[in-house]
């Protein structure tokens, strides 16, 4: 694909491909980089005449010097002379800035500037009690709205909210005027009958209207269950709103039915078209001798997988030869971009699923199962095609150099993280796998220095456990636990992040441009306001002006061991920004990299595809100035679209898992668990307990002793008689008094505080 500029018009092709532009043809070449060139986003048609060309800048410029007040359409072109053959265009585009929420549309069809009369756009957060915020198209503080000032709008609506003065200095309060654009167009919720009508309650506490589905819309749904329901008439102040079944998705009492009813939710991709369905049941699960011959052929080499107990997606394998200066690591990886070629309906959605999605009863992959779990995946006793990352380290872990090149292999093993963590305990050869024995041992020699150099040149540490959820065969939740992390796991994690970055560098060095993924310095402010905190524990960053990442890691590592390295840990990472992926590079902070991509799975993230592109098209050529221009704006686009669909998995993901704990939860009404306090609130605190690894607020309404003020720098509730407290932190006895599934909501009630450890001690 590519992009053309023409009178102010951007056009969106395919390389290779005829365009027609104002009765030209173009033929454009097609671009021999071998690598994806998705243009960007196709911009708005500006308006142009003859005499004089308005974009809607162009407009409002005029507006702001040529009116003193709302206008019609029609006073609005005398008043700016718009030519009559010209008048049809510049009201459609007067129209369209008005459904934009650019200008306003009042009563009697004038129009006028919304920054005169109070008025912003933006995207409305709603809260299950009714009230929402609104979250601003351009910057500026939220807009609190309260339940009786929503109008007719739906969480997530794009509207236009007259600001009022607040309450609270600082804090703005408004009124929705006016709904822009319905952003829901279906919804999941439970059915309930009503005679033979019926209404949906949706799932989605934080839409707050009912929607009445007339019998002839009832689509099958009985009731109980959870349905798909397709808006037809939106709520107003006369009518609810009115919806049609689209789908039954099941009965609401089976667990794992609330967890499809969120993936739909989040609008999740789940079953691929029949264009890419018949694209990978034609590919050959054999490959052919000739590309094996042209590759390096690494079938006879010691090569094997680590993963899960649960995994079927093997992406990477690893090998080790011991070199006379110290060792020869190689990192295997599917070749993925060998079947998934770009343009192809395949890689069109792949694109538009950015990754895969994993949460506790499965996954959604990016990539269709004969992919992913079978001709792409690294499986042992077969051959697979590969692209091999061989990195020479001295006997200190330090790197000598570097190689990367397609290979073919042929895993001798498919081991699992438990199994090479209980190998490594043992410390015995297996007479019967020596060769494998030693490999392991040597690569765990390996690791252990490549983590230690890692974290001394300033690598962050974090120790925040992760849940892990056990579902049984009846989709109920078993178990929760912390996930384990083992020698095993870091082990493959180190040998990954060495790919990754030698990857980065091999193009970084060949000045060809690439997706990065990266993470910027943490927000100053937030670092001062942490620093402010973890002083009372006799700890602090020396530096909140640019730190490094040596300053971050210096400090976790001195809270190692400590009664507050919990709640330090969990504080520093709130303070971060966000990982993502980018065109550019700034490096990556908390890993303390200069240079660093993602490679090593891409069967489950787009832009490690892009990656393998760009090393195979640029393996034995450079890249040119015109290429470069070209890929610079191909990858922008890619980044990006990668990154939200990044955000959009691990919502999904976050709120799976919530669901699963509230599940797990419900049937454990009365019982009483310690636990740590990890977030304080206005409204109360959070406690995360410390034998399941589930959370619940303990509302301030609980705290009926007292009165407590909140005390946001120092994250904590101070009684203002009794000088009892509740900070971060903090050991507590809470008892479960109440579970809202529908909510993700775990109530707990406190019991006792505990008495903690002296800091430092």
């Amino acid at each position: 694909m590519g992009i053309i500029s023409q009178a102010g018009e951007i056009w969106k092709f395919r390389f290779g491909a005829g365009l027609d532009i104002n009765g030209q043809c173009i033929i454009l070449a097609g671009c021999n980089t071998g690598a994806s060139l998705r243009a960007s986003a196709v911009s708005k048609k500006p308006f142009h005449n003859a005499n004089m060309k308005l974009t809607e800048s162009g407009v409002l410029d005029l507006i702001r010097k040529k009116t003193n007040r709302p206008m019609k359409i029609s006073e609005m072109s005398k008043a700016f002379a718009i030519p009559s053959p010209s008048r049809s265009e510049f009201r459609k585009l007067i129209r369209g800035m008005a459904q934009e929420g650019t200008l306003i549309r009042l009563k009697g069809n004038r129009y006028g500037l919304s920054e005169e009369m109070n008025l912003v756009p933006g995207i409305l957060k709603g809260h299950p009690d009714g009230y929402a915020f609104l979250i601003r198209d351009k910057e500026g503080s939220d807009v609190f709205i309260g339940r009786t000032k929503m109008k007719d709008a739906m969480h997530g609506d794009h509207v236009m909210v007259r600001v009022e003065a607040g309450r609270d200095a600082g804090k703005p309060e408004g009124r929705v005027v006016r709904v822009l654009e319905r952003n829901t167009k279906t919804l999941i919720g439970m059915y309930e009958t009503f005679s033979r009508e019926g209404w949906v309650v949706p799932s989605d506490a934080k839409i707050v209207h009912e929607i009445f589905v007339p019998l002839k819309w009832r689509g099958g749904g009985r009731d109980g269950q959870i349905v798909s329901v397709e808006i037809v008439d939106y709520p107003t102040s006369q009518h609810a709103a009115t919806g049609r079944i689209v789908e039954v998705i099941g009965d609401s009492s089976d667990p794992r039915v609330e967890v499809q009813s969120l993936l739909r939710k989040h609008q999740v991709r789940l079953a691929f078209p029949e264009a890419v369905q018949q694209e990978a049941a034609a590919i050959p699960d054999s490959i052919e001798e000739e590309e094996c011959q042209r590759r390096m052929d690494l079938r006879r080499e010691m090569v094997f997988t680590i993963d899960g107990e649960k995994a079927r997606d093997f992406d990477d394998a690893v090998s080790l030869e011991l070199m006379a200066e110290g060792y020869r690591l190689g990192v295997h990886i599917a070749d993925v971009g060998h079947y998934v070629l770009e343009g192809a309906p395949l890689d069109d959605e792949a694109f538009e699923r950015g990754t895969s999605l994993y949460y506790p009863d499965g996954v959604v992959p990016m990539l269709p199962v004969e992919l992913s779990n079978d001709i792409c995946s690294l499986k042992p006793g077969v051959d697979r095609l590969t692209l091999s990352v061989f990195i020479d380290f001295n006997s200190e872990g330090e790197v000598l150099g570097s190689k990367v090149c397609e290979s073919v292999i042929n895993s001798r093993f498919r081991l699992t993280y438990n199994q090479v963590a209980k190998w490594l305990d043992a410390e015995t050869v297996d007479d019967e796998h020596a060769a494998l024995s030693s490999a392991l041992f040597q690569m765990h020699a390996l690791s252990r220095k490549l983590r230690s150099r890692r974290f001394y040149n300033g690598s962050v540490n974090f120790n925040v456990p992760e849940p892990v959820i056990k579902i049984d065969k009846d989709g109920a939740v078993e178990s929760i636990a912390a996930a384990e992390h083992n020698d095993a796991h870091h082990l493959i994690e180190e040998f990954m992040l060495a790919a990754n970055q030698e990857v980065a560098r091999h193009l970084d060095a060949k000045n060809v441009p690439f997706i990065h993924r990266i993470h910027e310095a943490p927000d100053e402010e937030k670092l001062t306001k942490f620093n402010r905190f973890v002083k009372t524990f006799g700890l602090r960053l020396l530096h909140t002006h640019k730190p490094s990442s040596r300053d971050l890691q210096s400090l976790v590592k001195r809270a190692a061991g400590r009664p507050e390295e919990r709640v330090v840990n969990t504080l520093l990472l709130r303070s971060m920004k966000k990982a993502r992926y980018s065109e550019s590079d700034p490096g990556h902070f908390c890993l303390g990299f200069e240079h660093y991509a993602h490679f090593t799975s891409p069967i489950r993230r787009y832009p490690d595809l892009v990656v393998h592109r760009l090393v195979k098209a640029y393996q034995r050529k450079k890249c040119s100035n015109k290429e470069r221009k070209q890929l610079y704006s191909t990858l922008a686009d890619i980044a990006k679209q990668s990154t939200d669909a990044e955000v959009k998995a691990v919502q999904a993901e976050r709120e799976i898992i919530s669901l699963r704990q509230a599940q797990f939860m419900a049937d454990k009404i009365g019982s009483v668990y310690p636990g740590l306090i990890n977030g304080v609130t206005a409204f109360g605190f959070f406690v995360e307990l410390a034998d399941i690894l589930v959370e619940g607020l303990v509302h301030i309404s609980s705290l009926r002793d007292d009165y407590y003020v909140y005390f946001e720098d120092e994250h904590k509730l101070q009684a203002q008689h009794s000088g009892k407290s509740f900070s971060i932190g903090e050991s507590v006895k809470v008892k479960l008094t109440g579970v809202d599934i529908r909510k993700r909501q775990i109530d707990f009630s406190l019991v006792q505080k505990l008495p903690s450890p002296s800091p430092g001690k």
